[in-house]
């Protein structure tokens, strides 16, 4: 509490101490080389960017009226690009936890994501603006490479009245096709526990032609045993255009890789030692093949005598193939087929700005999963089970952003209603199918008031909806394909926040401040949890979950080349009325169904504090090359573990460093970086295995690791 109190009281300290001071608009210019050569410059993200996730309207950060991050890659170009927890662990209100590498990471924004123990959910994840994000929600992001991508747009809070299943908010990972000159680039990154990670960049530039290709192999053998993973990832992007007012591109990539699972241990395992792997994991081998690709292409056009109309339409389709041990020996073949379309009209009403815009997004997956028996890791000869299974997703959206006090206060108004359905059928005897479907309609009012062009105050009210991930309507009942009884989750959000960017050019001490700061309060309905049932997972509805917390991040020049940043956040998340179904086997194997009562119970796998603070420093050596250093700290508040708040996780604190120099010369470029987290190796909970019915909760952290990167780059 005392630590929450001098964070809070010292951010509006600072902005107390701002405001009084004289600034103006601060922009910051882009280098032609951006992102193959970098002049030295701060950590400041202008609010001035233009980002178009937020609203799905190319807009500035400031005139969006809810919560909107935006980095560069010149943001994390020096630090360990393996995992995003690498990259993005200082966006205040994003908590991630890693728990196979990149692979299997949960993103928890405002307590949504915190319930998938495999994969993402409750965020909607983003490729170029491509859904990575299946149908039915649940992601994974083995198709993101760090060196390929250029910025990153975080939409945090609910944004189900623009996109299909985000009541959390949206993460949108865009691949570094902005750039102007061609240049060639060849990375190399070592670390430790067996990390090597090495590829190839190149960018090709023309007057009506941009190609970007990347390829990257990663291979680590984990810090935990049978944890070992290796990738092959390409990402491809070819633009060109058309005409003076439209663009075309064509977008793609293709993963191919391994990994295996090391599981989550009890207390008394973990406490012994915690880079063990569950024995069970062990004698199944359990490891997760993954190979899929997707090809996009997407046509923009802006028409109409002053150019307010814009037009976009893109198409994609994907090919996965996934091989998964557990109890059985499962394979999964899927295709998609997705198509995005969206209109914008920009004009005046009443001699006031109106932006309006109306959009659909069609996505349908068909797969076929295979189930043999799992014998120490290999596939039996006997099918056991077929099943051919569906989802189709079909959204529409709308928005309006109307001017009501010139240049001061705009209104927005956004609605979406998503229609999915959910086909299962088993074609091994005896065949049976079933089918689920779900629908709503979420609407959303938002006011963004501007005290000057560079500081707003903003607040939003509206509702959310996430229907279930198909994995969690596995029905633990036999006779019943899907989950009878599992309902969608749907919340009531609110939320009031201010953003500003400031610059004080006459002085020599915070120059350059970029704030914000949120306050939300959030009400969930039929909130879906997962438990276990012999080791299976199942997922149930609880009655209602009360959250309530804040966010605050601000980023400062101190002095010339001397950069801070901090962000905290604060969660208070209660299970208003939770009557929680249980269902055990009794000794004579039958199902014996149970009752608690969880009101009042804290929710788990969400830290109720999360501190984060960096200083950074970057200043030219010798004439062409510069010098780099930052250190970051980390500090996480303990996290429950199931439900019955049974036991509790111990608070952490990571300590990490980054060294690197910057060298130009001519059109040559070397970029050398070297780093240690976790300093004082630290042992801690990385990973809560929520509601695990045999109490193994428990996954740790990355001990103390060091890397080293070498980038060698040429410009032509």
């Amino acid at each position: 509490m005392l630590r929450k109190s001098y964070i809070t009281g010292s951010f509006i300290l600072l902005l107390t101490v701002s405001l009084f001071f004289p600034y103006e608009a601060y922009s910051q210019k882009v280098n032609k080389r951006e992102t193959t050569q970098i002049t030295p410059d701060t950590i400041i993200n202008d609010l001035n960017e233009v980002v178009i996730t937020g609203t799905r309207v190319s807009k500035k950060i400031i005139d969006i009226p809810y919560s909107v991050v935006r980095m560069n890659f010149m943001d994390y170009r020096y630090d360990r690009k393996i995992g995003s927890s690498d990259i993005l662990s200082g966006v205040p209100g994003l908590f991630l936890q890693s728990r196979y590498g990149n692979h299997d990471v949960r993103f928890s924004i405002r307590g949504f994501g915190s319930r998938s123990n495999s994969g993402i959910r409750g965020v909607r994840i983003l490729l170029d603006g491509i859904p990575e994000s299946e149908p039915d929600g649940q992601t994974r992001i083995e198709a993101i490479d760090f060196n390929s991508i250029g910025r990153i747009e975080i939409v945090k809070g609910n944004a189900s009245s623009l996109y299909t299943n985000a009541p959390g908010g949206v993460v949108n990972f865009i691949n570094d096709i902005g750039f102007h000159l061609s240049s060639i680039t060849q990375f190399n990154q070592l670390g430790s526990y067996g990390l090597y990670r090495n590829g190839i960049k190149v960018a090709v530039r023309t007057k009506n032609y941009g190609l970007l290709t990347t390829y990257s192999y990663q291979n680590y053998d984990g810090y935990r045993e049978h944890n070992g993973e290796y990738w092959h990832i390409l990402n491809m992007v070819l633009e060109t255009k058309p005409s003076d007012n439209t663009s075309l591109k064509i977008l793609g990539y293709f993963v191919d890789g391994q990994i295996k699972l090391p599981g989550s241990l009890t207390k008394e395992e973990f406490e012994a030692d915690p880079w063990q792997a569950d024995q069970r994991s062990i004698d199944r081998d359990e490891k997760r093949i993954t190979t899929k690709g997707r090809l996009g292409i997407r046509y923009n056009a802006s028409f109409g005598d002053s150019l307010n109309n814009e037009i976009e339409i893109t198409s994609f389709g994907t090919i996965k193939y996934f091989e998964r041990t557990a109890k059985d020996y499962r394979i999964i073949s899927r295709y998609g087929f997705g198509l995005t379309a969206r209109y914008v009209n920009k004009t005046r009403i009443l001699r006031r700005q109106n932006e309006f815009s109306v959009g659909t997004d069609l996505f349908s997956q068909p797969a076929r999963i295979e189930n043999y028996e799992n014998i120490s890791g290999t596939k039996g000869d006997q099918l056991l089970q077929l099943e051919a299974e569906s989802i189709d997703n079909t959204g529409f959206y709308f928005s309006d952003n109307y001017e009501i006090i010139r240049n001061k206060l705009f209104v927005l108004l956004t609605g979406r209603y998503d229609n999915i359905i959910y086909y299962l059928r088993e074609e091994t005897l005896p065949s049976r199918d079933d089918r689920k479907k779900y629908h709503a309609f979420t609407p959303k009012l938002a006011l963004n008031y501007k005290f000057t062009p560079w500081i707003a105050i903003y607040t939003s009210f509206g509702l959310s909806y996430d229907s279930p991930a198909n994995n969690e309507m596995d029905s633990p009942y036999p006779e019943y394909l899907y989950n009878t009884d599992i309902k969608a989750q749907e919340s009531l959000n609110f939320e009031l926040g201010i953003k500003g960017n400031l610059l004080r050019p006459e002085s020599d001490l915070f120059k350059k401040i970029l704030f914000e700061a949120t306050v939300f309060n959030i009400i969930v309905d039929n909130e879906i949890i997962p438990y276990e049932v012999l080791g299976d997972v199942f997922f149930r509805n609880a009655a209602r979950t009360h959250r309530m917390g804040m966010e605050l991040g601000t980023q400062l020049e101190i002095i010339k080349d001397l950069s801070f940043a901090i962000s905290y956040t604060y969660s208070n998340f209660t299970y208003k009325s939770y009557l929680a179904k249980t269902i055990e086997i009794d000794s004579l194997s039958n199902i014996v169904e149970k009752e608690q009562d969880f009101s009042g119970n804290i929710v788990p796998s969400v830290p109720k504090s999360n501190f984060y603070l960096a200083l950074s420093y970057s200043h030219p050596i010798i004439r062409k090359i510069n010098g780099f250093a930052k250190f970051s700290y980390m500090g996480i508040s303990g996290l429950w573990v199931d439900d019955a708040n049974s036991d509790k996780t111990d608070g952490y604190n990571l300590l990490n460093t980054v060294l690197g120099l910057d060298m130009n010369f001519g059109n040559f470029n070397m970029m050398v970086s070297g780093g240690v987290d976790n300093i004082f190796d630290e042992i801690y909970v990385g990973f809560t295995n929520t509601n695990s019915a045999n109490k193994r909760f428990y996954e740790a952290g990355a001990p103390r690791n060091y890397f080293v990167t070498v980038n060698l780059g040429y410009m032509f």
